[in-house]
């Protein structure tokens, strides 16, 4: 009995060995412990201790600076090509210099102020002569053939409260043979531009405007 005790020993031993020192790992640990690097330094922490995650803050996008504030482009008109001259004279005090510019165009006046045919052209050179009397050298002798030849035009206008409102104009200073009637005829207007109109220079324009009856101030067109 004593020998197989010690056969069972022998044999218990040499498995022991053989299992700590000769066996392959197992192929599912691919980091044994023994290769571990100072294993004695890794530490276990609950849930409850972890920190929270780190979030990352997005910068909040730059406001976007406010556009500057372009002043105005305004345009006075529209003047026929013989009274543009004498708005540019009325805006000389301002001294615009080349903040002052010029619009042509090409407008469809449908009413006009006008005093009936004359009959002849004498006639309607002492009817001219009888409205310069009056201070009135804004007209037009008509020559070309039909109804209207040797009437004398007083303005064309876009619209017929318009030339109403010049008619009136004109009987305030003693004209009283002339009426409105329908004309649609192309017109070549002025308009003066100025740009970069502050308040200040708003108010002056507005008032010398008001100045000029049938003219209009307006913003600039695109």
């Amino acid at each position: 009995m004593r020998a197989l005790f010690l056969l069972l020993l022998a044999a218990n031993l040499a498995y022991f060995a053989w299992w700590r020192y000769g066996a392959p790992a197992d192929p599912a640990d691919s980091a044994p412990l023994a290769r571990q690097i100072e294993p004695e330094k890794l530490k276990v922490i609950a849930p409850k201790d972890l920190p929270p995650p780190s979030t990352t803050r997005k910068a909040a996008p730059l406001a976007a600076a406010p556009a500057a504030a372009s002043a105005p482009c305004l345009e006075w008109g529209g003047f026929t090509l013989a009274d543009a001259p004498r708005a540019e004279q009325a805006l000389e005090p301002l001294a615009l210099g080349g903040r002052l510019a010029q619009r042509r165009t090409d407008e469809l006046a449908r009413w006009w102020v006008f005093i009936p045919s004359q009959g002849s052209r004498q006639n309607a050179l002492r009817k001219a002569q009888e409205l310069r009397n009056l201070g009135i050298d804004e007209y037009f002798i008509v020559q070309d053939e039909g109804e209207y030849r040797w009437a004398l035009s007083l303005g064309v206008f876009r619209n017929e409260e318009a030339a109403q409102a010049h008619l009136a104009a004109l009987r305030a200073r003693g004209v009283r043979s002339a009426g409105v009637g329908p004309r649609e005829t192309v017109v070549p207007k002025v308009w003066l531009q100025v740009k970069s109109v502050d308040a200040p220079l708003l108010a002056r324009l507005k008032e010398i405007a008001r100045q000029v009856e049938g003219s209009e101030l307006r913003e600039c067109a695109p």
